[in-house]
This record gives C-alpha cells, sequence and structure tokens, in this order.
C-alpha cells in the first residue's frame, strides 16, 4: 500500500472529538473526495461516537446514514479512527478491527488510525497519531514515512486556536445527533471555522513558494 495524506480538515476534527470527550473513547471515518487507486488522501472526516462504541445497531445506523450523504457529496469511506479512553493505550480493540475490516471489505487500501492519547499536548511536535493498513488479512503498523499531513505547524495550531477558543464544542459527532437530531453531524458549521483560519496559512504558504 502507498501513501497517505491527511488533510488539516480531517485531522483537526479527530484532534477535537478526542478533546470533546476526554475521559471517552470516541471514533468516527475517514473519508476520501479523490478517486479510488493511488495515494489515500483522507480529506474529511465524520465524528461518531463517544459512549457505547462496541453497540453494533448504532454503528451499523451511522454507517449507512454516512454512506448515503458521501455518494451525494461524491466522497467515499476509506478508514476508521479511534482514541481510546485510556489515554496510554493506542492500540486498536476488537471493536475498531471489526469496523475497519467491514470498511476494507468496500475500500482495497483501507486505513486504520489510532489516535495517540498520551502525545495530545498541543506543543508535541509530531501528529499524535499510529496508522494501521490491512495485509494479508491482519492490521499491520504502517511506515511513518509513508503518512503525510502537510503544513503540520499551521494544522497544530489551527487545533489549539479552536481549543482556546472553546469553537471545539461546535463539533457535533453521530452520537449528539442522535439526542438532538436538530445538530449537524456533517459539521459545516466546523468545516467553515477550520477553512477560515487555514485561508492565512495557505496564502503564506503560498506566497513562500513563488
Amino acid at each position: 500500500m502507498g501513501e497517505v495524506e491527511l488533510s488539516c480538515l480531517a485531522y483537526v476534527k479527530m484532534y477535537l472529538h478526542a478533546c470533546l470527550f476526554p475521559r471517552c473513547s470516541v471514533n468516527g471515518l475517514l473519508l476520501s473526495s479523490s478517486p479510488a487507486g493511488g495515494a489515500v488522501c483522507v480529506t474529511d472526516c465524520v465524528p461518531l461516537l463517544h459512549s457505547h462504541l462496541p453497540l453494533a445497531p448504532i454503528t451499523q445506523l451511522a454507517l449507512t446514514q454516512v454512506d448515503v450523504w458521501c455518494a451525494q457529496t461524491q466522497q467515499r469511506i476509506v478508514g476508521y479512527y479511534q482514541a481510546n479512553a485510556c489515554v496510554s493505550d493506542c492500540s486498536p480493540t476488537p471493536c475498531a478491527l471489526k469496523i475497519a475490516d467491514k470498511i476494507a471489505e468496500q475500500c482495497n487500501n483501507a486505513v486504520l488510525l489510532m489516535i495517540d492519547g498520551g502525545k495530545m499536548s498541543p506543543d508535541y511536535r509530531v501528529p499524535p497519531i499510529v496508522m494501521y493498513e490491512r495485509k494479508d488479512s491482519r492490521w499491520t503498523l504502517k511506515d511513518k514515512h509513508t503518512i503525510m499531513l502537510r503544513q503540520w505547524e499551521e494544522t497544530r495550531e489551527i487545533a489549539g486556536q479552536l481549543l482556546d477558543s472553546g469553537d471545539h464544542s461546535l463539533l457535533v459527532d453521530f452520537d449528539s445527533h442522535l439526542d438532538d437530531i436538530t445538530r449537524d453531524w456533517t459539521n459545516q458549521k466546523l468545516n467553515a471555522k477550520i477553512a477560515e483560519l487555514a485561508s492565512p496559512a495557505n496564502a503564506e504558504q503560498q506566497l513562500k513558494a513563488m
């Protein structure tokens, strides 16, 4: 399996999801708007649950709804992420492996991403993630040199800004949507906020490249 690129939007939302529920395990789906084949570019994510992760009916309902939404927005599910309640444990749970297996049935180069809660401090210099790929019917650690998060410093700063301002509370996972169906699990408001913060960083990078 080749390279995997993680966008600013996808990383920031995963990070904020874990921060919003610090005493809970959280999970979600990784999405791509790029066509199948070649490198995997994770362009967005959908935060799913922060309680009862192994509860199959809720997970299946979420997967079905996200599938429908992806078909409408020209996206596809390319992976799964999870942060464990115990910050010192970033190994995939049976629940994580089961959902990742299900995604891999539809996506040959699916990835399983675990958030390392022990390395989530704002000043940590590398992304606190551990990624797995499926090889010979098993999930194995992916070579970190094939995982790209462009503009990591800017991405880290954006995540920190949203956390400091309290805007991480804008994030709505599928769990919260089920409690109040008026809440938007596609997180359009938060997406716009992240895009707004990312614009100056992108402009600065473009100027440097000129």
